[in-house]
């Protein structure tokens, strides 16, 4: 499976707000699990960052997640 397609590239412009897992599901009408497998391929990219608030983990995108959805370099 390629980095980027369709979905994870929804996830990215998305997560201009960090968000939870669960609230990611809900908001693109998939299962958690899915919405996981796609935050740990773009999390081990490097194009996003993971902060713990308690017991609930948020992603948010990183400077180069960032670039990449502005189509900078």
């Amino acid at each position: 499976m390629g980095l980027i397609g369709p979905a994870r590239a929804r996830l990215l412009v998305l997560l201009a707000v960090p968000a939870g897992t669960t609230e990611l599901a809900h908001r693109l009408g998939v299962t958690p699990g899915a919405v996981s497998r796609h935050l740990g391929a773009l999390a081990a990219a490097g194009l996003l960052e993971r902060t713990r608030h308690g017991r609930r983990v948020h992603y948010r995108r990183s400077g180069l997640g960032d670039a990449l959805t502005a189509g900078r370099r």
